[in-house]
């Protein structure tokens, strides 16, 4: 999940909470208000029957009206306390204001909330309970309407909220994006350099500094690593050449001993390894450098086979049993590299075999795989890492890993995997 994404996620959510929580302590806040001055109103209805029956000694008329009601119930002593409560309201129409709104309402008599105030007074030896009854339907559509608004003002501001990061934390993380690309495209081995972002956000700013620093280091070990290597070949090249020159000349000068031909015959072996490896770092240098990447159409089913015939013989003297099932197939490559490629991989699998064991080999439109037999474990991995290799190879070590970075210069994939008892090379187009 992007970074942008999380944080609108929990941006949108404790925004809502936030607003719900706080949406509910208004709702009840505006509910206790107006219920406060419902009660004042009946509080003041309550003053004037006080005010009346002092002045007159009397009960006033009972009062009834769409909004109000006003009764009197005589009571015994002390049964009465007084009180604020919620109720039902009996709404009373009239005729006129009941045909003016009978298409809202189908009865003429029907209940309504109401706020109610229980008290009582005395009237000469007699004590009456007081009803003082008002309708808090106007009320409770004022805390709706309010609410309503409260909610679509959320909504809206949700809305807002949504498109502002959006847009501007969009535009704010996009040099931060156009790092992170960079470094996608990047390649050691390509002059193309890291660009310092536009920006005037410290930290993206220092981001970019850091990555395009890094960047000019790498190239730079990359490139003095290349230089050595390229270097260091081609000095040895001459000393292994005249190290070969001075044994030819010293085997024919007299005879030896067993034990000196013995000898000698150790440092052919060790020239000759030191020889093919030396060859294998210039072949890998220049694989990586682009320097072989002449392509041309090859039919790989052909190549193979012809391969398979140079083996003939290394296979033979194995007893090594070879099944090929080869369909039709061209690529586009280097042909020298797929020479190199293939060479190596009939190479590991008969160097890698048993005497007696099995080599298979099959192409297709989508892939080639090389399975062979051997040690009954899988191999761990760092098969393709160089110099890599088992304690009885006579290889080099790098066999592997220039198969596969000729397989990554034409776009290609070099895998292993193990099944059924056999080591498989499996190269996907």
């Amino acid at each position: 999940m992007k970074l942008l994404t999380r944080y609108n996620q929990v941006n949108i959510i404790s925004t809502t909470v936030i607003f719900i929580i706080t949406g509910l302590i208004y709702y009840q806040t505006i509910s206790w208000i107006l219920t406060n001055q419902k009660d004042k109103s009946l509080a003041v209805e309550e003053d004037e029957i006080f005010e009346y029956v002092h002045l007159n000694n009397k009960l006033p008329h009972i009062f009834q009206s769409e909004d109000q009601q006003i009764t009197f119930k005589e009571v015994k002593n002390d049964s009465v306390k007084r009180q604020f409560i919620d109720t039902e309201y009996l709404k009373k129409w009239d005729n006129n204001n009941f045909h003016k709104h009978h298409h809202k309402h189908k009865n003429r008599d029907e209940k309504e909330p109401g706020r109610e105030l229980i008290s009582f007074i005395k009237v000469g030896d007699k004590l009456y309970q007081i009803q003082i009854i008002e309708s808090k339907v106007e009320t409770e559509d004022l805390i709706r309407i309010i609410f309503i608004i409260t909610f679509v003002v959320t909504l809206l501001l949700i809305l807002v909220l949504l498109l502002t990061n959006r847009l501007i934390l969009g535009r704010i993380w996009r040099p931060f994006y156009n790092i992170v690309n960079q470094i996608k495209q990047f390649s050691i081995a390509e002059p193309k350099e890291i660009q310092q972002p536009d920006t005037d956000i410290e930290e993206f700013s220092e981001l970019g500094t850091a990555v395009t620093l890094m960047a000019t280091k790498a190239k730079n070990d990359y490139t003095n690593l290349k230089t050595f290597t390229e270097n260091a070949s081609h000095e040895l090249l001459t000393p292994i050449a005249v190290i070969n020159s001075k044994l030819d000349t010293l085997l024919q000068t007299e005879n030896f001993s067993e034990v000196q031909s013995k000898i000698l015959n150790d440092l052919y072996g060790a020239v000759s390894r030191l020889n093919k490896l030396n060859n294998s770092l210039l072949l890998l240098v220049k694989i990586e450098n682009h320097l072989l990447n002449k392509s041309q159409r090859i039919n790989l089913k052909a190549l193979i086979e012809e391969t398979a015939i140079q083996f003939e013989e290394i296979i033979a003297d194995k007893a090594l049993k070879l099944n090929q099932t080869l369909k039709e197939k061209e690529i586009v490559a280097n042909h020298y590299l797929i020479e190199i490629l293939l060479n190596n991989l009939f190479t590991n699998a008969i160097r890698h075999n048993y005497k007696g064991g099995e080599i298979q080999i099959t192409l297709n439109a989508e892939n080639l795989i090389i399975k062979n037999t051997g040690i009954d474990e899988p191999l761990d991995d760092s098969v393709f890492v160089r110099f890599n290799k088992s304690a009885n190879s006579e290889g080099s070590g790098l066999g592997l890993t220039i198969s596969r970075q000729i397989c990554e210069n034409f776009k290609f994939t070099l895998n292993y995997g193990f099944e059924n008892g056999f080591h498989c090379f499996i190269i996907n187009f």
